[in-house]
């Protein structure tokens, strides 16, 4: 299959991405909408007439950002809700909540490299419970609001880290090898890729596809245990850039009926074989079906959702 192409490309921003698509009525959430790409795809949806609601954890500080949007966008429709990814209580709580049609799920937030073995209240290594657990019980709760959609999307922020690690079954939550920050979110962010694979699959009868993307090297939050971003300067995009791939998943009509795929630099990715030293394209095993249905099948388990 040949890699899906569009006209954009890594200078692309997201208001360019939009520029005649109306999202008038649609409804869109975005987890971690209070700073960087989520604030920022969070904006670029309500200029185009979205109904956002912006899931994070300090809703005093999401607020702010929800009256800026408003401002900004004359779009009154935007607000705030309480989620915490890290606490299944939190996400099944909101997810209980949430009434009426679902257009539009942008999985955005993210915790990087903690450099100590953390864990959630279930033992499990924290930035796999964040980044992926989380998000899956946030979009496998939300299904019935998808599916009432008529054509939903669901976008799953991955990364070129996931180039790192695949998912290792055997142990998902490092109680055997050695911690490793990098592995732990490489292993993260595979997961988030196939939770794109198995959504499509699963849910294609609703009119359901799911798509996952890197973003690129963006100076945010996300940072925080790093020192930094240390990506080369022509390597780096803006806020509006680093969000174009989510917003063109999330909204281009360029992407109907797509699903299952990885984007970075807003083009479908090429598979490779081995990590490449500039760390471009997709490995084989985040994009393999059986290692899709398994960990689907596993995470089920884990949040004792029914299947």
């Amino acid at each position: 299959m040949t890699p899906l192409q569009t006209p954009y490309g890594f200078h692309t921003t997201t208001d360019q991405v939009l520029q005649g698509v109306d999202l008038t009525g649609k409804r869109a959430l975005v987890t971690g909408a209070a700073s960087g790409l989520g604030m920022e795809t969070a904006r670029a949806l309500a200029s185009v007439g979205a109904h956002v609601t912006l899931a994070v954890r300090n809703t005093t500080v999401g607020q702010t950002v929800a009256d800026t949007i408003t401002s900004t966008t004359n779009n009154p429709h935007v607000q705030v809700a309480r989620l915490d990814l890290a606490d299944q209580p939190s996400v099944h709580a909101f997810t209980s909540a949430w009434t009426g049609p679902l257009h539009l799920l942008v999985n955005n937030a993210g915790i990087m490299a903690l450099p100590e073995l953390e864990r959630s209240p279930e033992g499990w290594e924290l930035q796999f419970a964040t980044n992926y657990l989380g998000h899956f019980a946030l979009t496998l709760g939300l299904h019935h609001a998808l599916a009432a959609a008529n054509g939903a999307r669901i976008v799953s922020l991955a990364s070129n880290g996931h180039l790192l690690s695949p998912v290792v079954f055997d142990d998902l939550h490092y109680r055997f090898r050695p911690y490793d920050p990098w592995t732990a979110y490489g292993q993260s962010k595979t997961a988030s890729i196939l939770l794109a694979v198995e959504a499509s699959r699963r849910w294609a009868q609703d009119g359901i596809t799911a798509n996952a993307l890197n973003p690129g090297a963006i100076a945010t939050n996300l940072q925080k245990h790093t020192g930094g971003l240390k990506t080369p300067v022509e390597r780096q995009k803006t806020v509006q850039q680093g969000a174009a791939t989510s917003v063109l998943l999330a909204a281009s009509p360029l992407l109907d009926g797509i699903g299952g795929r990885y984007f970075e630099d807003l083009n479908e990715a090429e598979a490779v074989t081995q990590r490449p030293a500039d760390y471009i394209g997709v490995a084989p095993y985040a994009l393999d079906a059986e290692n899709a249905r398994r960990l689907w099948n596993v995470a089920t388990d884990l949040i004792r959702f029914p299947n």
